[in-house]
């Protein structure tokens, strides 16, 4: 019967030693999985700002100056369908009505020439209120989805000049922090740890 025990403690043994590699393994794999989609998801999110923000830049700078305007479709058109690639289902749906706001503002800006028959200022903010709508709450689908602790921002950042009237913070002045605002930065590195 000793031997008995031992060959069955030490078979238990060996077999609780490979399942425990095997879920180690599986564990790992899925934890580095989602490391390399949550990078991937970060680039096609900085890119899909980064085509919006130049193109809607190179818009209006084009019609106030009444110059030619010079965009890359294409970019913002493989920024869009890369960022929907890796998004989720909310932020994929965002990125959508994104995509549709930002089709108001190009199809108001587009028709135009913007060396004979440029668009005005005031038309160009008013076309770009869906845009700047959009992005905001593309940007905290964002946030939402890379985690709890990242708060909506109530703002717009970014992309979109001229609706800082529509913002609950003035843009001509730094909002003042929150006691849990000023704890963060007076850590040392800030709120993000």
């Amino acid at each position: 019967m000793n031997t008995l025990a031992v060959i069955i403690t030490t078979f238990g043994g060996a077999v609780s030693a490979t399942l425990g590699v095997l879920v180690g393994g599986v564990v790992t794999r899925r934890v580095q999985e989602r490391h390399w989609l949550r990078d991937r998801q970060l680039r096609a999110y900085e890119d899909l700002f980064s085509q919006y923000a130049r193109f809607m830049m190179a818009l209006r700078r084009a019609h106030l100056d009444r110059s030619p305007a010079d965009v890359d479709w294409g970019a913002w058109s493989a920024a869009l369908t890369s960022a929907s690639l890796v998004a989720p289902l909310s932020v994929a749906r965002a990125i959508d009505a994104f995509g549709r706001a930002v089709s108001v503002f190009l199809d108001a800006v587009s028709t135009r020439n913007p060396v004979a028959n440029p668009v005005d200022e005031e038309l160009l903010t008013a076309a770009s209120r869906p845009a700047a709508a959009a992005q905001l709450a593309l940007l905290n689908a964002i946030r939402r989805s890379l985690g709890r602790t990242l708060e909506e921002l109530p703002f717009y950042l970014g992309g979109t000049v001229g609706h800082a009237q529509e913002t609950d913070i003035p843009r001509d002045q730094p909002p003042s922090l929150t006691a849990s605002d000023r704890g963060a930065s007076e850590r040392p590195g800030g709120a993000e740890q």
